[in-house]
């Protein structure tokens, strides 16, 4: 789908930081291209970059241990890429070469997957992990376990949740091993790193040992250095934001964020029926000057852990979707299902789906619909990802609101 020339007004200039520079206001509709262009959602996909080149343009990959369809760090580069092999995906993140990792783990929006120059960036947070009482876990621990689990890393190499005693189930949530506990405080402080995973466990190394020697070696970045730098990063990553969104993107905690905008780099904006003054990348506002972004609409299910629509308040300002996790609600009172996936197409969210896989079926249990229009791009959707995960069959279960003849026709 062809996106609309896009036109930037100028309408006012404002003084930052001793500078004059110009506020730009931006239609909603603007913006939502910004936001999608930026998240790698309009466009021709460059396969040649693959997954390790998408993670690089998000910046970072939630994690979660929920799947249905698909692990959420799996549906975000086929939601960007289309059909790319699992597989592929798997050695993207986490198969590295022997000069070192490409990839780490850590605390960003959440448990993320980030890129390994990233690593002294988020210096200022494994200090701030080693300041708070029991490493900010509120699961106390000895010194002598520590020792031991360092100890264990340094003699056997890289080792998993199962070789420190693991993790024990229980009815009230995961009954933790003092071992557990004191290698998931020293991955927080950066005593020791995760840069692999092996059938869905960690596998933690030592940093000297699993991290190329130049990301070790550079700088450490302090506090505010940090929060420039991730501010920036951010607005390059969402298109345009505000002061809100911006921060929520690797999770920053700062108490006022507007003295360091000025040297983020990012251009002071205004959007047509935004509350609150935002920021935008000004190489996004290059573009929409020169009649850009150009390039097909993905037509795709989003994980609800998609960095497309991490902030709900954000989700609702662009999409006009208000969405909630269900998961962890109990099932009387979900409205769209446990893992309800919303649909994306057009450059808009036009309903969403709760699915479960049921041998060789994809099993639509519950959609709902914006309008019967969005029949059609449902059914393109659910066909492609039941054949990206190796099923040969739709069933859908119940349809709400409208559209649901349309969409049952468009799969019959």
């Amino acid at each position: 789908m062809s996106v609309p020339t896009a036109s930037v007004t100028k309408v006012t200039s404002v003084p930052l930081g001793g500078r004059t520079q110009p506020r730009t206001e931006l239609s909603a509709a603007e913006a939502r291209r910004l936001a999608l262009h930026a998240q790698g959602m309009i466009g021709v996909p460059d396969r040649r970059a693959g997954v390790k080149g998408m993670l690089h343009g998000l910046g970072a990959v939630q994690l979660d241990t929920i799947s249905v369809l698909a692990r959420s760090h799996e549906l975000v580069p086929y939601a960007r890429l289309g059909a790319v092999g699992r597989e592929a995906v798997e050695k993207a993140y986490w198969n590295h070469e022997a000069h070192g990792a490409s990839t780490f783990e850590y605390w960003a929006h959440a448990a993320c997957i980030l890129p390994v120059e990233e690593w002294p960036t988020f210096a200022y947070r494994r200090a701030d992990y080693r300041r708070r009482e029991n490493g900010g876990w509120g699961m106390a621990t000895s010194s002598e376990t520590t020792a031991t689990v360092l100890g264990k890393l340094r003699d056997l190499g890289p080792c998993t949740t199962a070789d420190f005693g693991g993790a024990r189930k229980s009815a009230e949530w995961w009954d933790w091993s003092d071992t557990k506990i004191a290698v998931e405080k020293l991955l927080a402080t950066g005593d020791v790193v995760c840069v692999e995973r092996r059938g869905w466990r960690r596998v933690y190394d030592l940093p000297e040992r699993a991290l190329p020697k130049p990301v070790l070696d550079a700088p450490e970045l302090t506090v505010e250095e940090a929060h420039i730098r991730l501010l920036a990063l951010a607005g390059a990553r969402l298109g345009v934001g505000t002061i809100g969104d911006l921060a929520d993107y690797y999770r920053l905690k700062i108490p006022d964020a507007k003295p360091l905008m000025d040297r983020t780099g990012l251009v002071p904006v205004t959007v047509r029926g935004w509350t609150q003054p935002a920021w935008a990348d000004p190489a996004a506002l290059d573009l929409l000057a020169s009649g850009g972004p150009r390039g097909r609409h993905r037509t795709t299910l989003l994980s609800p852990f998609d960095s497309l629509i991490w902030e709900r308040g954000r989700m609702e300002r662009i999409f006009g979707m208000v969405h909630r996790i269900e998961a962890y609600t109990p099932a009387a009172e979900r409205v769209h299902g446990y893992f309800a996936m919303p649909l994306l197409a057009g450059g808009k969210l036009l309903g969403r789906v709760d699915p479960k896989r049921e041998g060789k079926t994809l099993i639509a249990k519950k959609v709902s619909l914006d309008s019967p229009t969005a029949a059609r791009p449902m059914a393109e959707a659910l066909r492609e990802a039941a054949s990206w995960v190796g099923c040969d069959n739709v069933v859908v279960e119940l349809v709400t609101g409208t559209g649901e003849a349309e969409l049952r026709a468009e799969l019959a």
